[in-house]
């Protein structure tokens, strides 16, 4: 088996990918593993530079995503992706593409994803002020068989984690990174 993964988390905003990533990211390094991170965000601003949020539009943005994950995981790279991708025919193009491929939804209500919100971005397309803001004025589509769910509003972002991290251990994907500390 490859060494690489591609690790895609969906979800809302404010659901609690990025969080996620982050300790996912710090223990898989700590295990000398070789991560990359595309958060949506920052892809936005330097990949996908021009893109609006029209449905062609993010589909372009996840497409350039799972472009640069398969790169990624071709080459035993661990590869996070965790951008919205809100639309199901789109990742699952992605999860053909790439193969090695654990699709992580970060299930969160919206109740709670709006409430969450730092940026004020939920408040501000429930006012009509952004227009196909996923969740309010555009669709969300639910992965239908995820490898894992992460119900973040239910449990702590370390919690969703180790569910990840457990995930990857049970398909094997760091049995090379395991077998390296013991040696």
């Amino acid at each position: 088996m490859s060494k690489g993964v591609t690790i895609w988390f969906t979800g809302l905003s404010g659901a609690g990918k990025s969080t996620i990533t982050r300790i996912l990211e710090k223990r898989l390094r700590a295990m000398g593993a070789k991560v990359e991170v595309l958060d949506g965000d920052v892809v936005r601003t330097n990949l996908s530079k021009g893109l609006g949020f029209s449905k062609e539009d993010r589909d372009t943005n996840i497409k350039r995503i799972g472009f640069v994950c398969n790169l990624l995981t071709r080459n035993d790279v661990i590869a996070i992706s965790a951008a919205i991708s809100p639309y199901r025919q789109v990742r699952d193009y992605n999860r053909q593409l790439i193969g090695n491929f654990v699709e992580v939804y970060t299930r969160c209500s919206l109740d709670a994803c709006i409430e969450r919100d730092t940026k004020g971005l939920y408040k501000k397309a429930i006012a009509g002020e952004i227009k196909e803001f996923t969740g309010i004025s555009d669709p969300y589509e639910e992965p239908l068989a995820p490898e894992v769910i992460c119900d973040t509003d239910k449990e702590t972002a370390e919690e969703s984690a180790e569910k990840v991290f457990k995930k990857l251990e049970e398909l094997g994907y760091l049995d090379h990174l395991q077998s390296q500390k013991s040696n």
